[in-house]
């Protein structure tokens, strides 16, 4: 469709760049608004946990639902897509999950909660981003890329049973019946509506990105990789794009993570949130720098990140990323038993 919009100055990655940094920019400013944290959902605890666990769920939903009513309506396909190979990574994918689970607990945040936190003065934040984002690189294509192919390759054969579109019921069915049961867990949160419509506009992000990437900016002679919302592999992206910048044009995944963090800066100040941080100890900054580091290898293991394989994965309803976000769960789940279990025996030695 992009050669029909009749850009003269822009070719389709150019597009995707302003696609993205406008995506991001609404992503930062509405989760910087919420508070939007899948570790807050998962391992929280309080009225704090049900309500991130509520908006987590509205916005789930939400990008299911309108992903799949674009792909029924045939705006979109994913096939040949990377979250629906036929071989799944199992190995992969389960250890890589767990690793990003036990780093979102150390650093207390995910990827994505960290890059909006980034944008309200967190130098934490931005600290771990950083290691993240070399981590990831380094997994993608450098020094830990062995490591990668090596667990890659144990896979499990799925046949033609990638999805949940190919079990009896279809895309249609599935997509109602995953949507309608985050809506009724969400209902049982208590959220107030204002928020849960403004989780329902998060969620609509992603198949604005599904939408923007394979359909509207799809130009025959001069494709570009169809892809929504995601924080591992464009915050490796902004890391190579920043050392060499003259090599490679700057693409969606560099407009992703610069709009988040610009979105997040202009609503704290507009709510004057902002405010500088930074490590208060040592034994912090250590933990922290682990966080990051299991969160970098481990979003690239298990194909991307609570966002990546959770909000934009589960969308396209890839088992492959629903397995990803259960291995993250699991991950934070034990980290967060273990954390506790030291805390107490501390109390006790005492």
């Amino acid at each position: 469709m992009f050669e029909q919009l009749g850009f003269e100055t822009l070719n389709p990655v150019q597009a995707s760049l302003i696609l993205a940094l406008i995506l991001g920019a609404l992503f930062g400013a509405i989760a910087q608004h919420l508070k939007f944290c899948f570790r807050s959902a998962v391992v929280g605890t309080g009225n704090q946990a049900q309500s991130a666990r509520g908006l987590w769920l509205v916005a789930l939903g939400t990008a299911v639902l309108v992903t799949q009513l674009l792909t029924v309506t045939g705006y979109i396909s994913f096939d040949g897509h990377r979250l629906l190979d036929n071989d799944l990574p199992i190995a992969a994918i389960l250890v890589g999950g767990v690793m990003f689970g036990i780093g979102m607990v150390l650093t207390r945040g995910c990827i994505s909660r960290l890059t909006v936190l980034t944008g309200s003065g967190n130098l934490r934040a931005l600290t771990v981003l950083i290691i993240f984002a070399v981590l990831a690189h380094a997994t993608l294509k450098g020094i830990l890329a062995p490591l990668r192919v090596w667990l890659g390759s144990v896979t499990l054969p799925m046949g033609e049973v990638s999805s949940l579109a190919d079990i009896p019921g279809g895309a249609a069915v599935w997509a109602v019946v995953l949507a309608l049961t985050c809506f009724a867990l969400a209902a049982r949160c208590g959220i107030a509506w204002s928020k849960a419509l403004w989780a329902g506009l998060l969620g609509l992000l992603v198949p604005a990105g599904w939408l923007g990437t394979g359909f509207v900016l799809q130009d025959e002679f001069d494709p570009i990789v169809m892809q929504s919302l995601s924080f591992t592999a464009p915050a490796a992206d902004l890391l190579f794009w920043t050392v060499a910048s003259s090599a490679i044009p700057a693409g969606f995944g560099v407009g992703l993570i610069l709009g988040v963090v610009l979105g997040a800066a202009a609503a704290s100040l507009s709510k004057r949130e902002f405010q500088w941080q930074s490590f208060d100890a040592p034994k912090q900054t250590g933990r922290y720098f682990l966080g990051g580091t299991l969160m970098g290898v481990g979003g690239v293991l298990a194909g991307g990140c609570t966002v990546g394989a959770g909000l934009a994965g589960i969308a396209s309803l890839s088992i492959a990323a629903l397995l990803a976000l259960a291995s993250i769960a699991l991950g934070g789940w034990a980290m967060r038993a273990l954390l506790s279990e030291e805390k107490t025996a501390a109390l006790g030695a005492h």
